[in-house]
């Protein structure tokens, strides 16, 4: 596998968990949870741009 297509996949991954964890969190009233979801939902989104990239560019 490619690691542009790598991150990409583990950017939809984490992306997805994050959301999940947010969700929780909110569901739960956990604000820390909530904020952990935030911060990988992001991580993912950024995650997956990289991949995103890297194919644009060859790398």
């Amino acid at each position: 596998m490619k690691p542009s297509t790598k991150h990409e996949v583990q950017g939809n991954f984490h992306a997805a968990k994050g959301k999940v964890k947010e969700k929780a969190g909110q569901i739960t009233n956990n604000p820390t949870l909530t904020a952990k979801g935030k911060l990988e939902h992001n991580a993912g989104k950024v995650e997956k741009k990289l991949g995103q990239v890297q194919k644009i560019f060859g790398k």
